[in-house]
């Protein structure tokens, strides 16, 4: 019987140190799973194809490429990657800003091969209605 309370202790301990885990991992990656979410579910891609094909990928590419710029210079550093190369500054912060670009643009063409889309937002506000009181 001793034993299977131990069972049940060691059981109930490693669940414990799973969701400890797992909200380790969830703190440490909120942004990019709310990013993903962004792209995924809240924008509406069927009409920023079109946009983005008649031009508007030009300043998208200069927003990417001013980002790891301004990044570059407010934290200089290098990174390596997989414990061998050696990215220096301004390349490795201009990499993840394409990174998250590409994800951006990955999550679109998803919405599409899903056939998600979704719901449209007014945010203007409503048309003034006369009353004909004759205030």
């Amino acid at each position: 019987m001793t034993d299977l309370l131990d069972t049940l202790r060691q059981l109930l301990l490693l669940i414990l140190k799973l969701g400890s885990d797992l909200g380790t991992l969830f703190l440490h990656w909120w942004v990019v799973l709310l990013w993903i979410a962004w792209w995924l579910w809240g924008v509406n891609w069927q009409k920023a194809w079109p946009v983005l094909s008649r031009g508007a990928w030009i300043p998208f590419c200069l927003v990417v490429l001013l980002a790891g710029l301004a990044w570059s210079q407010i934290m200089p550093s290098t990174c390596i990657v997989l414990g061998t190369v050696t990215l220096p500054n301004f390349w490795w912060q201009l990499s993840a800003c394409a990174a998250l670009a590409a994800t951006a643009l990955f999550c679109g063409w998803l919405q599409g091969v899903m056939h998600w889309t979704p719901a449209d937002v007014d945010v203007d506000p409503p048309a003034h209605v006369e009353h004909g009181h004759g205030h």
